[in-house]
């Protein structure tokens, strides 16, 4: 019996000791089902006319049939009345964290939508707003856990003036945000959260927040909503960080005011800045681009096509915004209801659903260490952005090479395809026969991606 006793104890040592040591781990491991994913931001409010999570549920068939799989929904609790803006208010001044905006229905209504979601294979990750909270919410009434001037008046930042911030000096305040997104995992049961201007809230209580949601949750999935501090931000804490320097450069390049030359000076310096393990997030469009910079189409006119092309083939995951797939072409208000548009002549759906099967199916593409590095072809014309991505594998080879004309007139190119040679397959579906010097004529703006 004494030596059955011993050998218990030693095994629940050792399960301890394990435990200790993953809840320690520094280096963050993505969930296996991320890497080949495409990400979809649902504003509920303007997604469908009734603006409920009822009515987007109807939308989720089409979702799938585009090749989705992460559904990150904007915030969804009760909205402040003080300072509120507009007639509904922006999500971002949260008054309750654990209850659901009655302009987008009850509880049973989002569980009712996250079952469905998950039941066709969705992951859902919830926006989370731990920066501040609304000046109204019950939170202002606990000594210390906001910010205040001299006065004691509550405090703003920039020019949001229907929040309140939180101060993080504060241990009983931290505690209750943890608290709360555990409420959305393990009660509600989504699968990870957006968490809105990460960088504006310590590292470390990112830090200590995730790793321990990632006790219960390990597959959870997360998402940064900064870049300068993504080095820092995703050692621990987050999967995917925010490609905004990315973003306005592909909008430089459209106006004329950027070359493919600093496209290759960014990657340059992110590979050399961020950890490779590190997901970026890739857009041309989002709900603060669109409702205060303008549509895809305004920041990027013709150029919008090959530009939803090029999110997909570099390193990185892709993300779609509300009324992409259907054409919407304004500006959504922020504070108010307004529906997307549905406009064939806008519509990018049949360009996403190929870019998001090839995705899938070419590892090559796969986000970060499981995908392919991108090697620059050599080319004789600066105009053009030539890549290719190989993942070699046991029993064959994966491999995509994208040609894009980045400018508003013709070009010619000849590539040096030496090493890449042999039949692939365009994304329109013709055959193509590679030599080790190849030449191209392509119309402004346009784009082909090969693979094999």
């Amino acid at each position: 019996m004494f030596n059955v006793y011993m050998k218990k104890t030693f095994l629940l040592a050792l399960a301890a000791l394990a435990m200790i040591s993953c809840a320690e781990q520094t280096e963050l491991r993505h969930p296996k089902w991320a890497y080949d994913a495409t990400i979809y931001e649902l504003n509920t409010r303007q997604a469908t006319p009734e603006g409920t999570f009822a009515a987007a549920e109807a939308l989720l068939p089409e979702l799938k049939k585009n090749g989705i799989d992460i559904i990150w929904v904007m915030p969804c609790q009760p909205i402040g009345k003080i300072t509120r803006k507009g007639t509904l208010g922006s999500y971002y001044s949260i008054i309750d964290y654990c209850a659901i905006n009655p302009e987008f229905g009850t509880r049973e209504d989002f569980e009712h939508f996250l079952k469905a979601a998950h039941k066709q294979g969705f992951k859902v990750i919830l926006d989370w707003v731990a920066n501040h909270t609304a000046p109204d919410s019950e939170w202002t009434k606990n000594e210390g856990w906001h910010y205040r001037d001299s006065l004691g008046n509550l405090m703003v930042q920039y020019d949001w003036t229907d929040i309140s911030k939180l101060n993080y000096d504060n241990q009983e305040m931290r505690n209750e945000m943890l608290k709360a997104m555990h409420w959305w995992m393990d009660s509600i049961g989504i699968d990870g959260f957006r968490c809105d201007v990460a960088g504006e809230v310590p590292t470390d209580f990112w830090n200590w927040a995730m790793s321990d949601l990632r006790i219960s949750h390990p597959d959870m999935f997360t998402l940064a909503e900064d870049e300068d501090e993504a080095d820092d931000l995703t050692k621990t804490a987050f999967d995917m960080y925010y490609g905004w320097t990315l973003h306005k450069l592909m909008n430089g390049v459209a106006q004329g005011k950027n070359s493919v030359e600093d496209l290759w000076a960014y990657f340059a310096k992110a590979d050399s800045t961020i950890r490779p393990e590190a997901i970026r997030m890739n857009f041309i469009t989002n709900h603060d681009e669109n409702s205060w910079q303008g549509t895809e189409q305004e920041r990027m006119g013709d150029a919008v096509p090959l530009f939803a092309a090029f999110t997909y083939v570099v390193p990185g995951m892709p993300l779609i915004y509300t009324g992409q797939l259907s054409g919407n072409h304004h500006r959504l208000e922020f504070f108010e209801k307004d529906l997307i548009d549905k406009d064939e002549a806008f519509s990018q759906a049949e360009l996403y659903k190929k870019l998001n099967a090839l995705r899938e199916r070419n590892k090559a593409l796969f986000s970060q260490e499981v995908g392919a590095p991108m090697v620059r072809i050599p080319a004789d014309n600066e105009a053009i952005f030539a890549i290719a991505r190989e993942k070699k594998g046991r029993w064959h080879t994966n491999t995509v090479i994208a040609v894009m004309n980045m400018s508003d007139k013709e070009q010619n190119v000849t590539l040096d395809l030496t090493g890449y040679e042999g039949s692939y397959k365009c994304l329109c579906g013709k055959k193509h026969q590679f030599e080790a010097s190849q030449s191209f004529t392509l119309k402004p703006w346009q784009f082909k991606i090969f693979e094999r």
